[in-house]
């Protein structure tokens, strides 16, 4: 979609003045500016409520419902005990506004879900970490969720922020305090109908493309799976490999157990409380620290020397493994140099070499491991992997030669492929930025809607 096909010039006899606003810049004349607080009729906080273990009690949102985008993800939306009088009271109603008051991520602070018909028609109530905003009958509720959801909003937000001594979130006086420009009650419809269209469109891209990393990530871990347990050759005489996940393997190759490869017995990462942590001395690799492509992220915590005793130091080619909660199975190949130590929630093992190091390491980003891992969790009932458990692991093993040839093929063909993925990772930046830049633009009248809707 291009910038020019969605948006077109003001006409050159419509009238602008200044806001008065740095961040929104001129309005058409007959537009006004003013704060927050003058255009509603509540702005009040939720309640949460006592646990509810019949699930009897009322639905209760919170932030975690609503997207960075202002959307609603309903999937994980909890009931909680609320009196009589409490889920009256604090019931929401179509075209109420929620905003975001507290997050642990600063860019979610501020995002705002509209009410509509299917969450009026649930009975849902809110919590106490986000604010609901009722609009007065001038202001369209659809157009101040979209303003609500722009640059210009959150730019005020993150203003405050910095310039308000120890103001870490949103409050009912910060919300009431954003300015806003405010059209005729005609024009927002038109803006507010004219970004229906076209975020719908943003969004499809976005979908598209999203489904494209999808399905490149599902190649990707084909690709690794075939090679690490079939090889190259696709002529090789193949025999039972005896475990159900890996299915045949080439007649040459054999199947270990990994404490059978590993050059040490599985070893656990450091127990240290966080208070503990320094901004020098020994890198701490916590499982926080690895992100979602197997690499070290640049910032983190250190520990002083007397904390790590000599064992517990990472060497070259050393393997971690996530052992509890959701990322359980995550790998990481320690390659760095440098002084290094694990935390806790992860085990180690240690190979010969590189090539046999990288190529266990693929081994841990294939599907059968995957599907080892979910059997593990199946049998314990618990996200939760132990040392014990790795050290039984199953996995194919080539002729060292081989290894080398599977990792400079995968090396080369995993290259390729995340250079695909980057691509189509940034396109949807760009959709993303451009989407942002569009919403700002149509609520601060800075393109003429007329005759797009």
């Amino acid at each position: 979609m291009k910038h020019e096909e969605a948006t077109k010039e003001l006409t050159p006899h419509v009238k602008t003045k200044p806001s008065g606003i740095e961040w929104i810049g001129e309005i058409p004349a007959h537009w006004r500016c003013s704060r927050l607080k003058f255009h509603l009729t509540e702005n009040s906080g939720g309640i949460w409520g006592e646990d509810d273990e019949f699930g009897n009690g009322a639905y209760v949102l919170r932030s975690t419902e609503i997207t960075i985008e202002g959307h609603w993800d309903l999937e994980k939306l909890i009931k909680r005990k609320l009196s009589k009088e409490e889920a009256e009271r604090f019931l929401l109603k179509k075209g109420d506004l929620i905003v975001t008051k507290s997050s642990g991520s600063q860019n979610h602070i501020g995002k705002t879900g509209l009410v509509d018909e299917k969450i009026e028609s649930m009975f849902v109530c809110y919590s106490n970490f986000v604010q609901r905003l009722r609009p007065q009958s001038h202001i369209n509720s659809k157009f101040l969720h979209y303003f609500m959801n722009s640059t210009l909003a959150r730019e005020q937000y993150k203003y405050q922020s910095e310039t308000t001594t120890g103001l870490a979130n949103l409050n009912a006086q910060s919300i009431n305090e954003l300015f806003i420009s405010v059209p005729p009650g005609q024009k927002q419809a038109q803006i507010a109908n004219f970004l229906d269209c076209k975020t719908e469109q943003i969004d499809e891209l976005i979908r598209i493309k999203e489904r494209r990393i999808e399905l490149l990530q599902e190649q990707r871990t084909a690709l690794i799976n075939q090679a690490v347990t079939k090889g190259l050759d696709p002529n090789v005489e193949m025999k039972p490999s005896g475990v159900e996940w890996i299915g045949e393997i080439p007649r040459h190759w054999t199947v270990k157990r990994l404490k059978y490869v590993s050059n040490i017995p599985v070893t656990y990462g450091l127990n240290i409380e966080a208070d503990r942590y320094t901004t020098e001395g020994i890198r701490l690799i916590r499982i926080t620290d690895i992100d979602e492509s197997g690499d070290l992220r640049q910032q983190g915590v250190y520990l002083s020397e007397n904390c790590v005793p000599h064992e517990q130091m990472l060497n070259s080619y050393d393997l971690l493994l996530s052992r509890s909660g959701a990322t359980v199975g995550k790998s990481y190949l320690h390659l760095e140099k440098g002084r290094y130590t694990s935390a806790g929630y992860l085990v180690r093992f240690n190979f010969d070499d590189y090539w046999t190091s990288k190529f266990i390491y693929y081994v841990t980003l294939s599907r059968f491991y995957r599907n080892w891992l979910e059997q593990q969790i199946i049998i314990s009932t618990i996200q939760n992997v132990n040392g014990e458990k790795y050290s039984n692991f199953q996995l194919p093993i080539p002729s060292y030669q081989e290894h080398k040839q599977i990792v400079n093929f995968l090396d080369q063909k995993t290259k390729q492929i995340d250079d695909l993925i980057a691509a189509e990772q940034r396109k949807i930046e760009l959709l993303k930025e451009y989407r942002q830049s569009l919403i700002s633009e149509a609520v601060t009248g800075k393109i003429d809607v007329r005759n797009e809707v």
